[in-house]
């Protein structure tokens, strides 16, 4: 066997799991590492980022897309701890994730060396597995489980520490293979009792999210409403699944979300929910669904047992895959009464009553700026955002028009938007990318400005600045009305700090401008940031902050 040093073989062991993009920052304790990569650069791009929280949040959307587990490597210590948002925001979305954490010399383990860390540790409780490589021989077998690991059940990180002298160390280890990953499907005794529940039932409403869909499996999923007149809705975060279009859909669940929806999801008398774990930004807190068992019966089908009946008794529990559900359940089909096919139609109707905008609010008004774009950008454009209120008007009025055009985060972690429009344009260079961040989301990331001049990439970032942090603000105004304590932000000039990097950058001052100033932004063919001045008194898109303390 030919001898190859630790860094050599790591990034084998990378190709052999078709990794083709990593993000991180470099750092001294993963020399080797970065040179092996530099061999091997026409078969995977290292995409160097300016903090480490945006290059694992890149990580983790990039790994959403690819369909398999996002590679992010770090150096140790202070670079594996500003990485550990991407590593909560993995845990939250459910999403594959390794992080490479170089370490110190297997000499100096204990002594507290330069930037030394525990890792197993300090991110055992936010991971699904989290280990040291000490043996150079054992970096294909370690990575491989790794994979495994992050990819299995519920998708989740895991983190890899690997002594830089492990990384320097000659071996002949072997190439190993991917572990084959188990794909359960419903059984034929799981699909009966379904099919006789929901035959029973008189309200049912079908949710579906989480991750692993497929275009092949969002169609399966449709065909199955269809079939048995069903109410097809998104769970949190996860709209794109199914074309807002499309006549069964009748929305999503959220903290914000519609009040008649929410009603309808309290009054059902079956739900039957795909591929989501039932988070409380699904369940609105756990007052839509409340644990342990609901008031709903549930048909709860997720691919990772152990989530099976850890917060809500199911009525049938259903270990399997997405696809091999959707699959499985296109194959079922009840006697739908007439009612059904009523009260999907009303859903409908009332959804789409809930995100036509009214009367204009302020001279930026979102709901208009939101709207505007769910008409025109392209059926396949991706649109991005982090956490904020801001959110609220994007998941309401935008129409997210086909499979894989969301990118969101369950978490709720700020500054996640703008680096996931960063993966997703690297990813699909050919299709049209737009980031809506808050001012306070975007300047937790804009160091990445940088990187998206380097990598030339033709996104879009719509920054909604309003002066505050507009979440916290809101319920601040709820509890303590009119006492202001630390909400309010001083804020460059978004588009003039752009410019600086040579993007393309322009203010809207007045909505009725914007079409004209995206048409630009889109001819310029070169990244482009859309500064919005928002009146901050329009806090959400049904109440103003006068109104919040005018309740008190």
């Amino acid at each position: 066997m030919t001898m190859r040093n630790g860094g050599e073989i790591l990034v084998a062991a990378l190709l052999a799991h078709d990794v083709d993009r990593a993000f991180g920052v470099p750092g001294e304790s993963a020399l080797p590492l970065y040179d092996a990569l530099l061999g091997a650069a026409k078969r995977i791009q290292f995409v160097t980022c300016r903090h480490e929280a945006s290059a694992a949040h890149m990580a983790e959307a990039d790994g959403k897309m690819r369909g398999g587990p996002g590679v992010c490597l770090v150096s140790r210590g202070p670079g594996a701890m500003h990485a550990a948002i991407g590593l909560h925001t993995a845990q939250q979305n459910s999403s594959g994730l390794v992080l490479l954490v170089g370490q110190v010399p297997r000499a100096e383990r204990g002594l507290e060396a330069f930037q030394e860390m525990n890792y197993e540790a300090v991110f055992g409780g936010m991971t699904k597995w989290t280990a040291e490589i000490n043996d150079t021989a054992a970096i294909p077998e370690m990575v491989a489980k790794a994979f495994h690991i992050a990819a299995s059940g519920r998708p989740g990180p895991v983190v890899l520490s690997i002594p830089e002298d492990v990384l320097d160390e000659l071996s002949d280890a072997a190439d190993m293979a991917p572990i084959p990953l188990d794909h359960p499907a419903p059984g034929a005794g799981d699909l009966a009792k379904l099919q006789e529940l929901l035959q029973k039932a008189e309200r049912p409403i079908l949710i579906i999210g989480g991750p692993g869909w497929t275009p092949a499996a969002a169609e399966d999923i449709k065909a199955f409403a269809v079939a048995n007149e069903l109410p097809i809705v998104s769970a949190f975060r996860s709209q794109g699944i199914v074309d807002d279009r499309f006549a069964h859909f009748v929305g999503d669940l959220g903290f914000a979300m519609n009040a008649k929806l929410a009603a309808r999801i309290k009054a059902s008398d079956l739900l039957i929910v795909v591929g989501d774990r039932l988070c409380d930004g699904t369940t609105q807190g756990y007052s839509l669904l409340v644990p342990p068992k609901p008031a709903q019966p549930l048909i709860h089908i997720y691919p990772d047992a152990t989530e099976l009946g850890r917060v809500f008794e199911a009525a049938l529990p259903i270990h399997a895959g997405v696809v091999e559900a959707a699959a499985a359940l296109k194959t079922v089909k009840v006697n739908a009464p007439a009612a059904w096919r009523e009260a999907h139609l009303a859903m409908r109707g009332e959804y789409d009553a809930y995100r036509t905008p009214g009367p204009r609010r302020g001279k930026v008004d979102m709901a208009r700026v939101v709207s505007f774009l769910g008409e025109r950008l392209p059926e396949n454009a991706i649109v991005t955002n982090g956490a904020g209120n801001y959110c609220i008007w994007v998941h309401r009025y935008y129409r997210y028009r086909g499979f894989g055009t969301q990118a969101a985060t369950k978490g709720g972690a700020m500054g996640y938007g703008f680096p996931a429009a960063i993966a997703a344009k690297l990813r699909h260079p050919e299709r049209t990318v737009v980031c809506f961040a808050g001012d306070g989301c975007f300047t937790m990331a804009m160091a990445e400005l940088a990187t998206v001049a380097q990598q030339n990439l033709p996104l879009i970032v719509i920054v909604v600045n309003n002066g505050i942090y507009g979440a916290i603000r809101f319920h601040q105004e709820i509890h303590f009305p009119s006492r202001v304590s630390g909400t309010d932000l001083v804020n460059p000039n978004f588009a003039e700090l752009a410019r600086s990097y040579g993007l393309f950058g322009e203010v809207v001052e007045d909505d009725a401008d914007f079409p004209g100033i995206f048409a630009r932004a889109l001819a310029a063919n070169r990244p482009a940031l859309i500064e919005l001045r928002v009146d901050p008194d329009y806090i959400s898109p049904d109440k103003t902050i006068a109104d919040l303390r005018a309740q008190k």
